[in-house]
């Protein structure tokens, strides 16, 4: 059951990803593929994807098709409290990327993460979090020349 919820999940969110892509104003000038090819593409692999998640669905109640057991009611699992708490720390994330900034915003984000998976290594998280959140700016900030957001920081 929670497959098919993933399943719909997925493709609810690629349509309104792919919807909010073509959104995106295409230049008569510049490169030809423009600025939605790279988002256009991720929407697909993630049809992609649902579409192998329920190749698998189908495969799964072909090999089932014979058994007569009941299903096992939903159960809340620790697993369960891990992928929950993954998904409130990204929206978290998402909602205080314009107003912190990028820097600020993904170093926390990922701090949090790797506390929560890598727990009492303090140095190595702060150190990993810091590092990627810094270099991953200069990369694509002065590198690639992509705006990202300020937030409170001046540059």
């Amino acid at each position: 059951m929670v497959d098919r919820i993933i399943f719909v999940c997925t493709v609810l969110l690629a349509a309104v990803y792919l919807w909010a892509t073509s959104k995106i104003p295409t230049l008569a000038l510049g490169d030809p593929l423009g600025p939605k090819a790279f988002p256009q593409m991720l929407g697909v692999g993630l049809l992609i994807g649902a579409g192998m998640l329920l190749a698998e669905i189908i495969r799964a109640g072909r090999n089932k098709s014979g058994n007569t057991e009941k299903a096992a009611p939903l159960r809340f699992e620790k697993h369960d409290a891990v992928v929950l708490a993954v998904i409130i720390g990204t929206a978290v994330y998402v909602f205080a990327f314009e107003r912190l900034g990028y820097l600020i915003s993904t170093a926390i984000y990922l701090l949090v993460m790797t506390h929560f998976f890598n727990r009492g290594r303090w140095l190595m998280n702060v150190l990993t979090s810091v590092l990627f959140a810094v270099i991953s700016y200069l990369a694509f900030a002065k590198l690639l020349g992509v705006n990202l957001a300020r937030g409170i920081l001046p540059f």
